[in-house]
């Protein structure tokens, strides 16, 4: 019987690193949001908050409560800038869902989130349930998977010795847009669905380590101990140096993003 994943714990200033470019499809997703003046807006993985301010800015006039399952994420949020304007509160996404109301949201918003939850399609219906009529659930979630950022973590960590520590860490996954649009149709909404790819141009030295070691490939990175992991850091840093390689502007990352708006009728 394989061992349930664990669940990381995050570092909000290593997650800031990037912060802008990380930001971008939360701009993004957010412009396709017509809901003129919800009263009531959740941010459902909200991080250390300084992307829920943006809620606050486009509906001050609302409600706002941030929701992460993290606590070191949750006392930065409550930290920040958005504070004095929204509500944050340390909870799982699915208990936050079990417990909401059927109807009591009219936005419910989730960055770069749901790709941690197991089975999240499956969650569809719950979350269109909380929409009140006329609502908008709006989510984005990673769908580069499949790139080397993510598949040279997986192979590495599944050589001796890392793979008896790593093979029980937390590993995201998302479905494709047309997966999501089938979804939330058959739950009863009127759907936007897309996909975009970014190419980040990121600078410093092994600068796609940085950007994973904050997300993605972190969960792996605490599994391994205290004397195996900057050995793994340093076969990791080698191969995304070759996967990609610096050039005279940067190092562009490609990121693939999936997209999705579900207008409640």
């Amino acid at each position: 019987m394989t061992a349930a994943p664990t669940n990381p714990t995050w570092d909000p200033q290593r997650y800031l690193t990037y912060a802008g470019e990380r930001g971008r499809p939360f701009v993004d997703l957010l412009a396709r949001v017509e809901v003129e003046a919800p009263r009531t807006v959740v941010d459902l993985g909200c991080g250390p908050g300084n992307l829920t301010a943006l809620l606050a800015e486009r509906w001050p006039e609302a409600s706002i409560t941030g929701v992460d399952a993290d606590p070191s994420m949750i006392e930065a949020a409550r930290a920040s800038a958005a504070a004095g304007r929204v509500r944050f509160e340390l909870a799982d996404l699915r208990d936050w869902l079990h417990s909401a109301a059927p109807g009591s949201v009219d936005v419910l918003f989730s960055n770069a989130t749901l790709q941690w939850v197991p089975g999240h399609l499956a969650l569809v219906p719950a979350l269109v349930a909380a929409l009140a009529p006329g609502g908008a659930l709006a989510f984005q979630v990673p769908g580069n998977m499949g790139e080397p950022s993510h598949t040279l973590r997986d192979e590495i960590a599944s050589r001796p010795p890392y793979a008896a520590h790593a093979s029980g860490a937390a590993n995201p996954s998302s479905h494709d847009p047309g997966e999501y649009l089938t979804a939330l149709q058959d739950a009863g909404c009127t759907v936007d669905a897309w996909e975009t790819t970014y190419l980040h141009v990121l600078t410093g030295d092994d600068p796609v380590f940085t950007w994973v070691s904050g997300t993605g490939a972190r969960p792996v990175l605490q599994a391994l101990p205290d004397d195996l992991r900057p050995r793994f850091v340093e076969e990791f840093k080698a191969a995304l140096r070759e996967a990609y390689p610096a050039g005279p502007h940067g190092t562009v990352l490609p990121f693939r993003r999936v997209f999705a708006v579900a207008r409640r009728g």
